[in-house]
């Protein structure tokens, strides 16, 4: 980058900590529903995901160094409140296999969105924009998955 590139280097970072925030809830979500599912299968499948996501995280925070930010650890605030919700709620009524799935569902469809607000950035340089394209397809392909899962649930 140009030395008087910085204020485009801070909008940088600034994109890919927000989406990574939402990445973070995702490994949060997903190391949450690996411990509250009864299935082995799906256990093993959300700690799959949970460590895709930490991989996801990692691409991510390289960049944002890149790009002079700090790495994001955090979660997003929105997360934070649906998650002591989920807590809340399961508290109370339990939690299954279907309420675990419409929980990751839910959360496949704001990682969504957040891939494709970054996405509809105009200043990502092109490796970014396929790093993210790749994560978003990765997080398409899950959010598909989990709709089938769930389908075949029994009743």
């Amino acid at each position: 980058m140009a030395p008087n590139s910085a204020p485009l280097n801070d909008r940088i970072a600034s994109i890919l900590s927000e989406l990574t925030e939402f990445i973070n809830d995702g490994i949060a979500g997903y190391d949450r529903a690996a411990r509250e599912s009864a299935n082995p299968e799906f256990q093993n499948y959300y700690r799959d995901l949970a460590d895709q996501r930490r991989k996801f995280a990692d691409e991510l925070n390289m960049q944002i160094t890149r790009f002079g930010g700090i790495p994001e650890r955090d979660t997003t605030i929105k997360g934070k409140f649906y998650r002591q919700w989920m807590d809340l709620k399961a508290a109370f009524a339990g939690s299954d296999e279907r309420a675990i799935l419409d929980s990751n569902i839910y959360g496949e469809e704001w990682a969504q969105k957040a891939f494709n607000d970054a996405l509809d950035n105009y200043e990502l340089p092109d490796d970014l924009r396929t790093l993210i394209e790749r994560q978003r397809q990765l997080s398409l392909e899950t959010y598909s998955r989990q709709q089938q899962m769930k389908v075949a649930l029994p009743a």
